[in-house]
């Protein structure tokens, strides 16, 4: 087992078997000394990190979706990925696990490029992924399904369908062991029904123990408590603690900060593509960086009325500000409603801001 210090070497390496990696998972007190000395700030280098990012970027048209000048995550603990909406959290990882391609920027695990690979070639060195949306295969049973995410299964090559001598035995390893997993998952009893059949908290589940047919010592998990039913999480928070449990690395985007808190060793913040910030889920409140993506840099600010009901002082300017961009952006023929309309949060003394769509533009030119 690993010491207290939880150096280099104390976890195993993507490579070796589920029973390996249990055998060298970290406790919750290991955890919680390995980020005693980690520094609180984006890109902080961690003492065992499995997976690192530098310098990737994504663009789509002007807009610069994902832009991570450098992160790493830490073998074995769990790393929750927040972020207000459009921050580049499912655009990140995308491009980590093969399903986009960055227009800059290099990611490795363990020192081994996992770019330009296709995702089955991510997959296969042991990082797999789960989705917002369940990509269950509706019309294949739930046993079908699992057993689908075995790797390596020789009866998937024609010319061995004739000769099924030479598969039969792996067949039925891989069942067993897809029978286990739904078992794990308390999904055993639906083995034969058709993946269609299911709710969506069970096919979060289901997507779960099809990513786990691979033994992967990396899971990422897109939302995995989106649209699920409240009394089905609880069970899928149990679930996310057991893979980390069995010597997995878990890197979950999650919106919910009290589950954030639950079961997060570490949390990386994004917004607007970028890291701004990494702490303890403990100190996460008292960041901010992270209070000011979630809820505006203003705020604290207090809106100052006279008697009559009239902005003053700082309201005031803000009310003329917002009064104006609006009037500009009709008179530009835009619409109030489009997204790109841009609204500046405030003006302080002496301090211009561009109020459309077009003015932010003229200004990124200057």
């Amino acid at each position: 087992m690993p010491d207290s210090t939880a150096g280099p070497d104390s976890t195993a390496k993507p490579g070796t078997t589920s029973g390996a990696r249990a055998a060298h998972a970290l406790s919750a007190e290991q955890r919680t000394a390995l980020f005693a000395d980690v520094p609180q700030q984006p890109g902080a280098a961690k003492p065992d990190a499995t997976l690192v990012v530098d310098g990737v970027s994504r663009t789509f048209g002007g807009l610069k979706a994902v832009d991570v000048a450098h992160l790493e995550i830490q073998r074995g603990c769990i790393t929750g990925l927040i972020g207000p909406n459009g921050a580049g959290k499912t655009t990140l990882f995308n491009l980590l696990t093969g399903f986009d391609r960055p227009d800059t920027g290099t990611w490795s695990m363990d020192g081994q490029s996992l770019g330009k690979m296709h995702p089955h070639q991510v997959a296969r060195k042991g990082v797999v992924r789960t989705f917002q949306l369940t990509k269950a295969l509706s019309k294949l049973t739930v046993l079908d399904n699992v057993r689908l995410g075995a790797t390596g299964q020789r009866g998937e090559r024609i010319f061995n369908t004739l000769m099924p001598w030479t598969w039969k035995k792996q067949e039925k390893e891989v069942t067993e062991r897809a029978y286990q997993l739904l078992e794990r998952f308390k999904l055993d009893g639906k083995a034969d029904d058709l993946a269609g059949s299911m709710s969506g908290g069970q096919r979060k589940l289901l997507e779960m123990a099809r990513a786990l047919m691979t033994d992967p010592a990396v899971v990422m998990l897109d939302e995995p408590m989106a649209g699920v039913n409240p009394a089905l999480t609880q069970s899928l928070l149990g679930h996310i603690k057991s893979l980390r449990d069995d010597g997995m690395t878990v890197v979950f985007v999650e919106h919910d900060m009290d589950v954030i808190r639950d079961i997060s060793d570490w949390v990386v913040v994004m917004a607007q593509g970028s890291v701004i910030a990494e702490s303890t889920p403990e100190e996460l409140s008292n960041n901010g960086a992270v209070v000011d993506a979630y809820l505006g840099s203003h705020h604290d600010q207090a809106l100052e009325f006279d008697s009559d009901g009239n902005p003053v002082g700082a309201t005031a300017a803000l009310a003329e500000a917002l009064a104006q961009a609006e009037a500009e952006e009709l008179e530009a023929g835009g619409d109030l409603s489009e997204p790109e309309f841009v609204v500046p949060p405030t003006l302080t003394s002496g301090e211009t801001a561009p109020t459309t769509a077009k003015h932010a533009k003229e200004e990124d030119g200057k």
